[in-house]
């Protein structure tokens, strides 16, 4: 059973940085790709970076220059290492893993809330 913990949320002023970390249990980093995503109250959830087992990135262009996703197969975490922090990028962040064969992210964090003023 896949578990994922996010931490490493919390508030931050404009032009900050923060790292959220994901604690993943009980999956395959050989055959999980992982990502992070985001929702605003009152808006769809967001893509906002994923990464493959091959170590292939890609962001959502929102994102893209200040947002850093990695991962740490020894230590079966994952992170976003999020700078140049906005307004806008306020919102819920949560982890999520799914089998690399299959486009749908099945399981999801509890989310870390990000708050930038």
């Amino acid at each position: 059973h896949v578990q994922l913990v996010e931490s490493g949320g919390g508030s931050v002023q404009t032009g900050g940085s923060l790292r959220l970390s994901c604690a993943a249990s009980g999956y395959s980093s050989n055959t999980f790709c992982m990502g992070w995503f985001r929702r605003v109250p009152g808006l769809e959830r967001e893509g906002v970076a994923g990464i493959g087992i091959d170590g292939r990135t890609a962001y959502a262009d929102s994102v893209k220059g200040r947002f850093t996703i990695s991962q740490d197969n020894s230590k079966n975490t994952l992170y976003l290492q999020m700078n140049s922090l906005k307004p806008e990028d306020t919102a819920m962040y949560y982890c999520a893993a799914r089998l690399c064969a299959s486009p749908e992210y099945n399981y999801w964090g509890q989310g870390t809330q990000v708050t930038v003023s």
